[in-house]
């Protein structure tokens, strides 16, 4: 049968940006595209989660890494505003009643550090204000008076009583310790012993009885003065409130009046004024070391009881958005620092820092989900804030361990957040088997597409793509030939002749050594030919096992041939992967028969070099093989089939038609042609089906061939589905086109057995020693006769 090889149109899609306009002739005229390419899918999908307030409509936005996922996520927040979403600033103040448990206070946006800065003001005119009303001639002679009413009462009562005592000989006295002593007299001196001994039995009861009496009287003055004393404490006490209350009403009634409309903050001013009252000797403290204390630690000059600690100020004009890159547990929840003061380690409300959950509240936080599950605590503590709705911001210390350190407790924050966690398709999907909560949080999945479909419109819109690349990185501008290569390129990253790869990464970073080598260059603009050389240069750093490769065919190392014919021996075609390049290789595959059962015995898997899935190929073929020779009886021979100077594991189907051929040739005994190979995996009735890395297996080939010396009748057979994949390398398709190099696409493993023996296939009933399976089938009788007879 005659198959025609491809021409070279169908090798390569060239582009030629017809769906841009003829003026547009570089990237400066091509406006930038902030939308999302090719992702209307997981747009949609964003677009839903965000519209929807309810619990648990958070976003896990799913697909390989260098798609731009987050790039084109955060592009989409913030062109969009979500008006619906009310903001708030939130503020952490002393709780007056329970120093361990902080208050929060919920403000407007943007009014945070304007309330905080309007305390700061407030205290730093107290601190003056209050000193200098207890330090005035007014102060002084009020207080001068009550200390004076106080004194003349003391003065009065004891007065009368030394009197009364003198009357009967006895002096009250004040001692070196302060008490008050009664002491019988002798004239105008206090009576010796000997003079007291000297008195009558009757004097000295006299003078004991008068003691007694004026004692009890004693007792009962002091006990007056005492309460004369608490009384004017008391009265000093109101004296200072008075004070007191009228410099903080004349400093609070501004603040009141500004805040009137708030009534959380109208509460605050009026605990935080009633507070001050109480604790007015933190601002009249004498004390060095108590004074220090109320201040520690803060480089403000005010006392840290009644500071604002604002946590997060929001933009009132922006929707907040928060990439946090590392969501371990104090970055994503906050944390509670500790502070030092001589040796003293303390904490208090102004010493709690935010987290990135605290920042994106009443916006969006995006995060990598794998970060996430490998940081100790952060998914179990993630999980619980989105159930409840509240920011808890419990010591992880204290949750994690035995001891009973004491902490603080600050009252929670309301928690109005999305959630966009970045991750694969693996981990979605160990969360939804192993975590039961994880549908419940995380209902919406975006999921992103790897390509785009390549259309006139399209390659329009990915020309802008790649304008707003150039735009934001000022680069400089492509024109319309560096383009339409981008463009190729983009295809054949996506191994599609009508696809567009999404991979941004990948067409970013080509931007960027491509505007490398235009500077270089001395270009003014980029033009085809940087591209060009940005592609070797990667090419060039990255082809060390490559090159490695083609040595040992070089030297000999690799036994190969491109020319001639050999039966039982066909040349397959690989593909080597490492991380960042892959490359194809021709293997040599052969095939020996022996007289036995008809089994195929694959060595690879033998010897466990085999793959599941390029054992379940051999099998297959196997079954055609069975089907089409051993339909009216067993074929006589066992055949072994193995992959030549392969050392490492094989797997995939995709050269299963090889194996194919070379068994039909082992069996049949015709041989097959060494300047061509072959790539395609094959099912039980002979179908080609697609592999992958079509590209690169022809290119590997053809550099092999360049190697062992080029001849006209070179060519690669491919699947015929596997032709709109094909975006190979100029030279090949100059090759082609002067008819130096063939590739051959076929609809079934027949087709391509015509191509390597050179001879029609036919049929089984056909005995005619002029077709293939006419030898094959010729060759299995006379081994059957054989058998036989012997």
């Amino acid at each position: 049968m005659a198959i025609n090889a491809l021409d070279a149109q169908s090798l390569y899609r060239v582009s030629t940006l017809a769906g841009l306009a003829d003026n547009c002739q570089t990237t400066a005229d091509l406006p930038p595209l902030d939308d999302i390419i090719g992702q209307e899918r997981a747009q949609s999908a964003v677009e839903f989660a965000m519209s929807i307030h309810e619990k648990g409509y958070n976003i896990y936005a799913i697909g390989q890494n260098g798609l731009g996922k987050r790039t084109m996520m955060l592009r989409y927040l913030k062109r969009h505003q979500f008006e619906d979403s009310q903001l708030h600033d939130w503020c952490y103040v002393a709780n007056f009643d329970d120093n361990r448990a902080p208050r929060v206070l919920r403000l407007p946006a943007g009014k945070g550090n304007g309330f905080k800065k309007d305390i700061e003001k407030l205290l730093i005119r107290l601190v003056k204000a209050l000193p200098l009303a207890f330090d005035n001639e007014m102060y002084y002679t009020r207080a001068d008076k009550l200390k004076g009413e106080l004194s003349r009462q003391q003065e009065a009562a004891l007065t009368a009583l030394a009197e009364e005592a003198k009357s009967k000989n006895i002096s009250l006295s004040i001692s070196v310790q302060g008490d008050y002593q009664l002491i019988a007299m002798n004239g105008e001196e206090p009576h010796s012993e000997e003079s007291y001994d000297a008195l009558t039995d009757e004097e000295r009861a006299d003078f004991e009885a008068s003691i007694k009496t004026l004692e009890k009287r004693l007792r009962g003055i002091i006990r007056q003065l005492t309460e004369w004393e608490e009384e004017f404490s008391e009265k000093q006490q109101e004296h200072d409130e008075q004070v007191a209350k009228e410099v903080l009403a004349h400093f609070f009634k501004p603040l009141k009046s500004k805040y009137r409309d708030l009534e959380e903050i109208r509460t605050f001013l009026a605990e935080m004024q009633k507070d001050i009252l109480d604790n007015l000797d933190i601002f009249l403290e004498e004390s060095e070391e108590q004074l220090g204390l109320a201040y520690a630690a803060l480089d403000k000059k005010m006392p840290r009881r009644y500071q604002i600690n604002v946590l997060v100020c929001q933009d009132e004009h922006a929707f907040p958005v928060v990439v946090e890159e590392s969501p371990n547990y104090h970055n994503l929840f906050g944390y509670i620092e500790n502070a030092t003061f001589k040796g003293t380690v303390f904490t208090d409300f102004s010493l709690i820092r935010p987290g990135a959950l605290h920042k994106a509240n009443g916006g969006v936080l995006l995060m990598d989900a794998i970060k996430v599950l490998e940081r100790p605590y952060v998914w179990d503590g993630l999980k619980k804030a989105l159930r409840s709705r509240n920011l808890d911001m419990n010591s992880l210390e204290r949750e994690v361990t035995l001891s009973g350190t004491i902490s603080l407790a600050p009252e929670p924050i309301p928690l109005d957040v999305k959630i966009i966690l970045f991750g694969d398709y693996q981990t979605y999907q160990l969360l939804q088997h192993y975590d039961p909560d994880f549908n419940e949080l995380f209902r919406v999945t975006a999921d992103f597409e790897d390509v785009m479909p390549r259309t006139d419109e399209s390659e329009a819109l990915y020309a802008r793509f790649i304008s707003s690349i150039v735009h934001d990185n000022n680069m400089l501008h492509c024109n319309r030939s560096a383009l339409a290569r981008i463009l190729e390129y983009s295809s054949r990253q996506a191994d599609d002749q009508t696809r567009l790869s999404l991979h941004s990464a990948n067409i970013a970073n080509l931007l960027r050594e491509t505007n490398y080598c235009a500077k270089g260059a001395g270009a003014t603009e980029i033009g085809r030919e940087h591209v060009d050389l940005a592609l070797r240069n990667q090419e060039l750093r990255v082809c060390r096992l490559k090159d490695m490769v083609m040595q040992q065919f070089k030297n000999g190392q690799t036994l190969f041939s491109a020319d001639g014919m050999v039966t039982g021996q066909v040349n397959a075609l690989s593909v080597i992967s490492t991380t960042d390049h892959e490359f194809g290789a021709p293997n040599r595959i052969t095939a020996t028969t022996a007289y036995g059962k008809g089994e195929v015995l694959d060595i690879e898997h033998k010897v466990r070099l085999g793959g599941r899935i390029h054992t379940k190929g051999v099998w297959i073929l196997t079954a055609y093989i069975s089907s089409l020779l051993g339909r009216q009886r067993g074929i006589p021979l066992t055949t072994y089939l193995t992959f030549e100077q392969s050392y490492s594991g094989v797997d995939g189907d995709s050269a299963s038609m090889a194996e194919c051929c070379a068994i039909v040739s082992a069996i049949s005994g015709v041989p097959l042609r060494q300047d061509l190979a072959i790539t395609g995996s094959m099912n039980q009735f002979g179908e080609s089906q697609p592999i992958g890395g079509v590209n690169e297996k022809i290119e590997g080939f053809f550099d092999v061939c360049a190697i062992k010396g080029r001849t006209p009748t070179q060519g690669v057979i491919i699947p015929a589905s596997n032709i709109k994949n094909l975006m190979l390398r100029q030279d090949i398709v100059e090759a082609v086109s002067k008819g130096e190099f063939h590739i051959y696409a076929v609809d079934h493993v027949t087709e391509a057995m015509a191509l390597f023996t050179g001879l029609d296939v036919g049929n089984v009933d056909d005995a005619s020693l002029e077709t293939l399976l006419g030898r094959a089938v010729a060759r299995l009788n006379q081994i059957i006769k054989n058998a036989k007879d012997d």
